[in-house]
């Protein structure tokens, strides 16, 4: 293990103290714990939206908290969940008067850590209404035990942009909701990656080899295999999310390839024009295309495909709304 760290164990929080230090009056913790996340802007009478997950995976989950995006995430240790104390400490902190969306990956521990935050703001008369992404097509058959990975942001999009317009919480809701049943995405991985406290690989892949369908904290994927290229990738990643929702000649999507943390931006560019070249060819057109590392694995290599059927012209406005936060800005 080469990392530029102390100690494993004081990963996480070393990460946040450098974190709070260079971006001193945009983001601050609350409750004297450095894992309670907030903005430091408050909009009265706004929605806050909240979410939540472990290091490990920057700029998700924390790096979306900013303008026109997030109020709040909880932060766990790598790969683990935020307690539901702290998800209550920040909802506390976060809550403007009109409720409080909290929008998180489908993951068993974030799902009890929220829920238990839930009934602790029911007794402090506070209201929340959930919904978690489950993009991960390869993950499950059944849409409610599918994995949440990087398009959970199309979800952050939807979402901060209602409520920056100052929607209701069943608004903000209902726009997430949209941005979910839209969203399909495969991944896959070409290396492991070595969580601190660990100390060595979570997972081996050969040399030549590839893993389809790897989730971002080592799941296995679907299949093992020779290292495929970049149109082969991207045919067979299609043809999995093409399967699973259908979205037809003339219609649009947006596209947003992904970098799990060890994958250089030419390579992921280079599988964006893949990506784009297919859906030429079958008449599907792109309205706007993210590339970059969106919702990374440490130091794994690998990337992943993530499509949004565009709905409405609604939702053209939500992925068009400028952000800002410390991690992301979108002009």
């Amino acid at each position: 293990m080469k990392k530029i760290i102390n100690t494993p164990e004081g990963y996480t929080d070393d990460m946040l103290r450098g974190i709070y230090e260079a971006h001193k009056g945009k983001v601050k913790y609350v409750s004297g714990d450095l894992r309670c996340y907030c903005t430091c802007e408050r909009k009265e009478g706004k929605v806050a939206i909240v979410t939540g997950g472990g290091t490990g995976h920057l700029p998700l989950f924390l790096g979306y908290v900013g303008k026109n995006m997030l109020d709040g995430c909880g932060v766990g240790s790598v790969f683990q969940s935020p307690s539901a104390e702290e998800i209550y400490n920040i909802t506390k902190e976060v809550e403007a008067g009109s409720g409080v969306l909290y929008l998180y990956g489908n993951y068993t521990g974030d799902i009890m850590n929220f829920d238990m935050a839930a009934e602790l703001c029911a007794m402090e008369g506070i209201e929340t209404k959930s919904i978690v992404g489950a993009d991960d097509v390869n993950s499950s058959r059944d849409e409610g035990k599918r994995r949440g990975v990087a398009g959970i942001f199309f979800m952050y999009k939807a979402a901060g942009a209602r409520a920056s317009w100052m929607g209701s919480l069943e608004e903000v809701y209902a726009s997430a909701e949209r941005a979910k049943r839209n969203t399909r995405t495969v991944g896959f991985a070409l290396t492991p990656c070595v969580i601190p406290e660990v100390g060595h690989p979570n997972f081996t892949l050969e040399e030549d080899e590839m893993a389809m369908g790897m989730g971002i904290h080592g799941e296995p994927g679907i299949w093992n295999g020779k290292l495929k290229s970049a149109d082969e990738i991207a045919e067979e990643s299609l043809g999995t999310i093409l399967s699973d929702i259908e979205i037809g000649s003339g219609e649009e999507v947006a596209l947003l390839v992904n970098g799990l943390g060890g994958t250089s931006i030419e390579e992921l560019y280079i599988l964006a024009g893949s990506v784009m070249r297919i859906l030429s060819g079958k008449g599907i057109g792109v309205y706007r295309t993210f590339v970059g590392e969106y919702a990374t694995s440490m130091e794994m290599a690998g990337a992943s495909i993530s499509l949004m059927r565009i709905e409405c012209e609604e939702m053209k406005r939500e992925l068009d709304l400028p952000v800002s936060t410390p991690f992301y800005c979108q002009a």
